[in-house]
């Protein structure tokens, strides 16, 4: 049976170990990542086939739904034993599809304090700052993470969707454990983030890994090297995210159990140096 164990380790803040192929969590929602699932029983069949299938980290928000998507992770998954769920904090959704950044520092705290009640923990393992709020001092938001950390609410603090200088700026206050930025075979535009993090020990976790863009298309590279390992597009867009950094975390997500299947599997593919370096050239034109 494939298995996410497939895919090595990674350890969070150079302590907590987890499988490096994890579970994002935003899918569990309904249409607009708002409300509840169109299917709560099949949503949580998946995440109850997560650990099953040796995925030991799941990335959620307390914008997905919002709400929904750390209650459903709590009502079938608590007591989590191994798993690492990790989440954020710093969007305000006022209707589908809309997500405006709040980053006060007292909003913020609160946010942490009310997912870790949602959660049922004693302190969030992982707690990431969704996006930095540019209407108000990036300092006080670190602060804020900070006191989160000291006062034992968190364990580790992540950033999402910053640039080198950002991460540089927020490890004077706190450890930057992990980054989640979008990345994937097709979308490099944080190539330096990724390397930054790598060469400092920082766990990189891209959302929207499995995007391949025109790669996808019959006859690409991407078409030929899927159809000599018989599998997806997408399966080989994971194997090549995985092997591009050892620090990459990467959370395909979905309400489906085939689907989240399917993305496992690709933890099992090994491409060649070949296969890898082919692929990078094409998406790089």
């Amino acid at each position: 049976m494939a298995t996410a164990a497939n895919s090595g380790t990674f350890k969070i803040g150079g302590e907590r170990e987890v499988v490096r192929l994890g579970f994002g969590a935003m899918r569990i929602t309904g249409e607009g990542i708002w409300g509840d699932p169109a299917d709560p029983e099949e949503a949580r069949r998946t995440l109850r086939r997560v650990p099953e299938l040796g995925i030991d980290f799941i990335d959620t928000a307390d914008s997905y739904g919002p709400a929904v998507s750390e209650d459903l992770i709590r009502e079938t998954l608590h007591p989590y034993g191994k798993l690492m769920v990790a989440t954020k904090a710093g969007l305000v959704r006022p209707g589908p599809d809309v997500w405006n950044v709040c980053g006060r520092p007292d909003y913020l705290i609160q946010q942490a304090h009310i997912s870790r009640h949602r959660l049922g923990v004693e302190r969030i393992d992982l707690w990431q700052l969704h996006r930095i709020d540019t209407a108000v001092p990036a300092r006080e938001q670190f602060d804020a993470i900070k006191s989160l950390i000291h006062d034992g609410v968190i364990r580790f603090a992540g950033l999402s969707e910053v640039s080198v200088k950002d991460i540089e700026a927020a490890r004077k206050v706190f450890p930057v454990a992990t980054v989640q930025n979008r990345y994937n075979l097709a979308d490099r535009t944080s190539e330096d983030v990724l390397n930054y993090c790598e060469k400092n020990g920082i766990g990189f976790i891209p959302w929207f890994p499995l995007a391949a863009g025109d790669l996808a298309r019959p006859g690409t590279v991407l078409d030929t090297i899927a159809k000599q390992h018989n599998a997806t597009p997408s399966q080989i867009a994971l194997a090549w995210i995985l092997k591009r950094s050892p620090v990459i975390l990467p959370i395909p997500g979905t309400a489906k159990v085939a689907h989240l299947e399917e993305n496992v599997a690709g933890a099992d593919i090994v491409l060649s140096d070949e296969d890898f370096a082919a692929l990078d050239k094409a998406a790089r034109k």
